[in-house]
């Protein structure tokens, strides 16, 4: 048996490989949507890992990386990861190759400066990725339909709820009507129990993603309430629901995401639905 998709050309960039795994993401067998999913969370391992490495952090078979690879018209994995690594070639320096140079100059900086330069680097870097890869239609989509809502109910629990709580603060100045579903004394669900399909909700989480965010996102979703989903991946729980899917993809220092670019489309989306309330 053939996999649907081998024998075609390979693509020969990460972008055009990433479309096409997301394109295929729902005919793709269980082993190897599994590959799929654990390949765009985590590139840059996929592109410097070794088949074992990779295979075991995706928990399945080197012989199935190999599957993977073939099913998108590679020869084997090297050749996949050579799309992997020929998104890095013009990236900037991670905190850990600019914290290698300074010790191999002889540079010392205090800690919490190297602290503050690290989380700033990450901050960069999400910002500049996401400018490369964002879908300005998907913005433009979610703007459309959070303006044309008679309440919007912002969901974004755990790290996530600096942002909808920001998002609540900011549409509360500018006039738009919302309701911010906080779940302080476990009454999210009682929060969210108004929505209708004349309101829209925005959903705000990242892995590992909130359970009660997903659970809530679904229950507006049953509702008829439109959904915009700010996570990501695009196999990520609150994605599938979704009528607008805003992808951020944040960088790390020491484990700590940075949130730049989720607040900065916190702040567009506050913005813009004001202002296109405003124009209707």
């Amino acid at each position: 048996m053939t996999i649907d998709g081998e024998g075609a050309e390979a693509p020969r960039d990460f972008e055009t490989l990433r479309a096409s795994i997301v394109e295929r993401r729902a005919a793709l067998p269980k082993r190897l949507a599994q590959v799929a999913i654990y390949a765009l969370d985590n590139p840059d391992d996929v592109a410097f890992g070794t088949a074992a490495s990779v295979a075991q952090s995706a928990s399945v078979q080197p012989s199935t990386l190999v599957r993977f690879a073939q099913s998108f018209g590679f020869q084997g994995f090297s050749d996949l990861q050579d799309v992997f690594r020929s998104r890095l070639r013009d990236r900037v320096l991670t905190y850990g190759e600019r914290l290698s140079r300074m010790r191999q100059h002889g540079l010392t900086a205090s800690r919490s400066s190297l602290v503050l330069d690290g989380f700033l680097e990450a901050a960069e870097q999400s910002i500049a990725g996401f400018r490369k890869s964002m879908d300005p239609q998907a913005l433009d989509r979610a703007v459309d339909l959070l303006a044309g809502a008679d309440t919007i109910y912002l969901i974004g629990l755990r790290r996530s709820f600096p942002i909808t709580s920001y998002m609540s603060y900011a549409m509360g100045k500018l006039g738009v009507r919302n309701i911010l579903i906080d779940a302080v004394a476990g009454m999210g669900a009682e929060q969210a129990g108004f929505i209708s399909a004349r309101d829209a909700a925005v959903a705000v989480s990242f892995t590992p993603y909130a359970s009660e965010t997903v659970a809530l996102a679904g229950s507006a979703r049953s509702r008829g309430a439109r959904i915009v989903a700010v996570t990501d991946s695009v196999f990520s729980p609150i994605a599938s629901p979704a009528d607008a899917l805003i992808e951020v993809s944040e960088a790390n220092f020491e484990g700590f995401r940075s949130m730049a670019t989720t607040m900065a489309v916190a702040m567009t989306l506050s913005v813009a639905v004001a202002a296109r309330r405003g124009e209707n």
